[in-house]
């Protein structure tokens, strides 16, 4: 195959037409010179959403959050030497969570390696074992045209496999770097990509029936992350056998229903309950809930552990897992409710109407003590939650507001969270809720002042980017996880804020205002929730802070657990 034009350019240009093709529509490109051949093809396509973003670490967390919300990877697009380095957060994020990404790093050519040559470092295979596919093609040689769309095929599809997850090229440019394209090798005819895959097949039903068979007496399904792809389905399982469903945010099965627990966390805080509740069999769905409580009581129960995970993947840190199967868990809770139908319940229906009845107790005594106080964290995540209107996304960070919001926030039907859990981190909060904004529609993110803090240049360029987004700010001034640990009681108060209460006193409205971005501070408990949803439905990007006291905040939670156990 011969390639006339500039091959490099080429190249590159065959490389986002295949993309395109397998349907990637977003790019995230970080300025730099030797980057500037794939630059200019993700520029030149009027199919890809480009996003320019100065900081790469900033970038690669954005490109995250478009695969994130959408399943679809962008592509990343960063130049060589430590640009390469600063990806590595979100790339490993990428690798736990299993979302799909497609890491492109410009690299010097051979010639120029080892030998000291300007912003160039050892990038092969720089992020180890946290791709799902690394290629290091060489410089463009036209001789090789026809595998272009091979090795642009297989890296999307190695993104989007299973499991999915983060696939690096690193791609050597020489000089000259600005040139213009020639005709493109051929594609498919039916402009389809280059590689497929077959779609996965709904469980059959020997399999279902082989499960189905297991789920017997008192149990619980456990939603988690990765579950929530037909909620309804498992409602239906759920009132089919007379279990409830204790629901994670993440999980979008935290439904109205009866079936819906979302204050397990607080439930089994009370001994007499969770010795109560002990059931015979867990039904896990998805990754396991952020609890410790919840996990700790599921570890100690002596129940069988089923899990139906999406990808297979060994997602079982307490090992208690008896059965692993793999599948969408939204198609097998389909195929079990189905084959399941007209079960008698457990316990004639008792064990489920005991879970519901807990479940309103609690709730009920969230109202009550939350609305009666001043401002504070899990105020904010209930009112958040409940505030934003339907169809809404909320992005939550890691440490307290994740916590929170799985503990106290209420059933709804029409709320999608997301969340960085695959490493946990804080970092790259606020630029992956940008990505996820990116998609379209209404978001918002829960985030606390250091994690806020620690991805500042997540602001870079947003009062200009027209998302609909709003950022709340739990401003309690430093690491209020830190006081729920052991660090807390056996520390002096001075080695304690230190170490690990880390206060701050950043000005976090005028940070904001330096970027151009709009600010609401807010003081009072019952103006939390009309002034995020309100702002929320409104569009735009505004920063809503609210101020809490980070020295009240395990008061705040222990007088709502007390309330949840005086209610049961």
């Amino acid at each position: 195959m011969v390639v006339s034009g500039d091959g490099q350019a080429t190249f590159a240009a065959t490389l986002v037409d295949e993309w395109v093709r397998g349907g990637v529509r977003h790019a995230v490109v970080s300025p730099g010179s030797r980057s500037t051949p794939l630059a200019l093809a993700l520029a030149a396509d009027e199919r890809i959403t480009l996003h320019v973003h100065l900081d790469e670490r900033s970038a690669a967390f954005l490109a995250l959050g478009i695969g994130l919300a959408s399943e679809v990877p962008a592509v990343l697009l960063c130049t060589s030497g430590t640009a390469a380095a600063n990806l590595h957060p979100a790339v490993v994020e990428a690798h736990q969570a299993r979302v799909p990404l497609l890491v492109c790093t410009a690299d010097r050519p051979p010639e120029l390696q080892g030998f000291g040559a300007p912003q160039t470092i050892d990038q092969v295979k720089l992020y180890g074992g946290a791709v799902r596919w690394y290629a290091e093609p060489g410089a463009a040689d036209p001789a090789s045209a026809g595998t272009w769309r091979s090795l642009a095929s297989r890296a999307l599809l190695e993104a989007v496999g299973s499991p999915p997850g983060p696939v690096h090229l690193n791609l050597a440019f020489r000089d000259p770097l600005v040139a213009a394209p020639g005709p493109l090798p051929e594609g498919r005819a039916d402009g389809h990509p280059w590689h497929a895959t077959p779609a996965a097949a709904p469980p059959g039903p020997a399999a279902v029936a082989s499960l189905a068979g297991l789920l017997r007496g008192r149990g619980v399904i456990v939603a988690g992350g990765g579950s929530g792809s037909d909620p309804g389905a498992v409602a239906a399982l759920a009132r089919t056998l007379g279990w409830p469903v204790l629901a994670d945010p993440k999980s979008g099965c935290r439904t109205v229903g009866a079936t819906t627990v979302a204050a397990a966390d607080a439930l089994l805080r009370s001994e007499r309950f969770a010795a109560d509740h002990r059931p015979d069999v867990v039904l896990r769905l998805g990754a396991p809930p952020a609890s410790k409580v919840v996990g700790e009581w599921l570890r100690t129960s002596g129940a069988r552990h089923l899990i139906v995970e999406r990808h297979g993947s060994w997602v079982d840190p307490d090992r208690t897992g008896e059965l692993l199967v793999t599948g969408d868990p939204g198609g097998w809770a389909a195929g079990l409710a189905a084959a399941l139908e007209g079960t008698p319940p457990a316990d004639g229906g008792r064990w489920l109407r005991s879970w519901a009845a807990a479940e309103a107790s609690a709730q009920a005594a969230f109202d009550r003590v939350l609305a009666g106080g001043a401002t504070s964290d899990p105020l904010v995540a209930r009112a958040v939650a409940a505030a934003l209107p339907t169809g809404a996304t909320l992005v939550v960070s890691s440490s307290m507001p994740v916590r929170d919001l799985e503990w106290y926030a209420a059933p709804r039907p029409d709320l999608r969270v997301l969340a960085n859990r695959g490493a946990n981190g804080i970092d790259g909060v606020t630029s992956t809720a940008v990505g996820v904004a990116a998609t379209g529609g209404r978001t918002a993110v829960l985030i606390g002042d250091l994690a806020f803090l620690h991805d500042a240049n997540g602001l870079l360029g947003l009062a200009s980017r027209g998302l609909d987004l709003t950022i709340v700010v739990v401003d309690n001034r430093g690491g209020a996880i830190f006081s729920f640990l052991p660090q807390q009681t056996s520390l002096s108060t001075q080695r304690f804020e230190q170490l690990f209460g880390t206060p701050q006193d950043v000005h976090l409205a005028g940070l904001a205002a330096a970027h151009g971005l709009p600010t609401v501070t807010v003081h009072e408990a019952d103006l939390v929730g009309p002034t995020v949803g309100g702002l929320a439905a409104g569009g735009g990007t505004t920063l809503v802070i609210v101020e809490t006291d980070r020295s009240a905040n395990v008061a705040v939670h222990d007088a709502v657990h007390a309330a949840v156990a005086a209610a049961l």
